[in-house]
């Protein structure tokens, strides 16, 4: 059956990944083989493992051309 888990991030939005209870026990697992606090942690420790995958995705569309300040001024429009 499967389960969800909640994680929260630092801009305090709630995300839930629906995961089995397998799954679940060896995200744990690893949690307290490694000592980190999260599952959140565990999944990011994971994702980092695979390589390739940047901790930032800004700058990674080299197509987009820099905001002008008449962006930025429009971005603040109510």
């Amino acid at each position: 059956m499967p389960i969800a888990i909640v994680i929260e991030n630092r801009s305090q939005l709630t995300t839930c990944v629906q995961v089995s209870d397998r799954t679940l026990q060896l995200l744990n697992k690893l949690k307290q083989e490694t000592g980190l606090k999260s599952l959140d942690q565990v999944i990011r420790e994971l994702v980092a493992e695979r390589g390739g995958i940047p901790k930032s995705v800004f700058g990674s569309n080299p197509k987009l051309r820099s905001f002008t300040a008449k962006d930025k001024a429009e971005s603040h429009k109510l």
